[in-house]
């Protein structure tokens, strides 16, 4: 996804609405009618005008194109009328479940879809890109991956990309260690074809199942237990609800497959973790040791101060993404508040209550920068200093050791390799990275000014080599 993300119309730093329309504009001018427009990044919470856009504001700039622009937390797809139109989506299209088709005041579509039900009737008309041209576009994204020190990701793919992943491996083509979660969809003719979770070699193996409860802050979509202070009738969306969840992980964890669950608002990591109780039960039940499936959340964003203990007990992993914090603090402070804001990306206590915690980055979503993540982490503070010295609700804070610790051995204990990677020792795989000053001694300010000297995978430097 991050490779694809590349060749589309980048909307980060689109402060406005305007500002992301006449990018728009200039790429329509560009290609011929009937190509699709695609960008990524766009956040009506720093606009000025922060409400939803409409397909008009597309439509009066690209008329012939058919137009899908992901929001930066990609649970919202912004779309002009020709792609509505492609999609089949009219005033009398329900919403499927799990996602909303948003209507204008006239009860048409106004341009807005909401979480992957809904995107998706719009995504599968879009067209693959050619293998030449993914190749290409996966070789730039491993460069930029060593370029920052990564040698090792997971990620939810597709059938489509997972099958392109193992001809780069059988081609010796693969330049990162690549841990694939299946997607819901893909579950079950993996259940059938008895495939299980750590199937695979030191470069290219089989994760859990990818499901969404909820959706995202920026989206207002995440499922709380009680609603956003500036909406009090909206609770955020149930992308699955309870029965499905529960089934699908069930199904899933007697087949060996174990579970990865995005949950954001509180109530959806309640339910998540309703939902992995009883599939704990259950392989208690079944003599299945905890650490046989390494079950996980994603991103544990929002908790109920009854539910922060339930990760260590039931031994689940905390997949967390410190760049959230900086990004995400202010509008958390805005729709959740300050109260519910206690146990807001609350890593800290996460650490204390003894759950075990994986960093990453979140990318696409964020930028691809452990040291960025180490660095909130730490300080929970943006580059500008902001809030405080102390930084956003500094109970959180991780130490250096602990955020690198999440990065490396947390990162490698959820893949179930820490036996082969996740620290420098005598018998690991040699992936290690040369930083051009001590993070363990330096001001943790001064963590955003370290550079990477060069990355090492197998022993082999595939980046900096020149420099040592």
């Amino acid at each position: 996804e991050f490779a694809l993300s590349l060749q589309t119309i980048p909307l980060d730093d689109a402060r406005s609405r305007e500002e992301a329309v006449a990018r728009v504009a200039d790429a329509a001018r560009t290609r011929p009618p009937g190509e699709w427009i695609l960008g990524k990044g766009w956040d009506r919470n720093l606009w000025p005008d922060p409400s939803f856009p409409h397909r008009s504001d597309l439509d009066r700039v690209a008329p012939e194109h058919p137009v899908a622009l992901d929001s930066k937390d990609l649970h919202s797809l912004w779309v002009n009328s020709l792609a509505l139109r492609l999609a089949g989506i009219t005033a009398a299209t329900p919403d499927p479940p799990g996602g909303e088709i948003v209507r204008d005041a006239r009860g048409e579509p106004s341009g807005i879809l909401k979480e992957i039900p809904a995107t998706d009737l719009v995504r599968r008309m879009i067209p693959r890109p050619g293998p030449a041209q993914v190749r290409r576009l996966l070789q730039e994204a491993t460069r930029r991956a060593w370029a920052r020190g990564v040698t090792a990701v997971h990620v939810p793919e597709d059938v489509w990309a997972f099958r392109f992943l193992q001809e780069l491996h059988r081609e010796g083509l693969l330049g990162l260690r690549v841990l694939v979660h299946l997607t819901e969809q893909s579950v079950d003719g993996a259940i059938q074809a008895g495939l299980q979770s750590g199937l695979g070699d030191d470069r290219l193996r089989v994760g859990g199942v990818k499901v969404f409860a909820d959706g995202a802050l920026g989206s207002r979509t995440a499922e709380m237990l009680e609603p956003y202070l500036t909406e009090p009738e909206n609770r955020g969306l149930a992308v699955m609800e309870d029965g499905e969840l529960q089934g699908l992980l069930l199904a899933a964890s007697r087949s060996g497959i174990s579970a990865v669950i995005h949950a954001i608002g509180d109530r959806a990591n309640r339910r998540a973790l309703n939902a992995l109780e009883r599939v704990r039960e259950d392989e208690a039940r079944r003599g299945v040791p905890r650490d046989r499936l390494r079950h996980r959340i994603e991103h544990v964003q929002l908790l109920h101060p009854d539910d922060l203990p339930r990760l260590a007990a039931l031994d689940v992993i905390a997949s967390v993404q410190p760049s959230h914090v900086v990004a995400d603090m202010e509008m958390a402070e805005r729709y959740w508040g300050p109260e519910r804001c206690r146990l807001a990306y609350a890593y800290g206590s996460l650490w204390r209550s003894g759950a075990r915690l994986a960093l990453g980055s979140d990318c696409p979503v964020e930028a691809l920068d452990p040291l960025a993540g180490i660095h909130a982490a730490v300080t929970r503070r943006r580059p500008d200093g902001f809030p405080s010295p102390e930084g956003w609700n500094p109970q959180e804070r991780l130490t250096v050791e602990q955020a690198v610790w999440g990065f490396t051995v947390g990162g490698a204990y959820a893949a179930g390799e820490e036996g082969r990677r996740g620290s420098i020792a005598p018998g690991k795989l040699a992936d290690l990275v040369v930083l051009s000053q001590d993070i363990f001694r330096t001001d943790p300010d001064a963590i955003l000014e370290t550079e990477v000297v060069a990355t090492f995978l197998d022993g082999q430097a595939v980046y900096g080599a020149e420099r040592l």
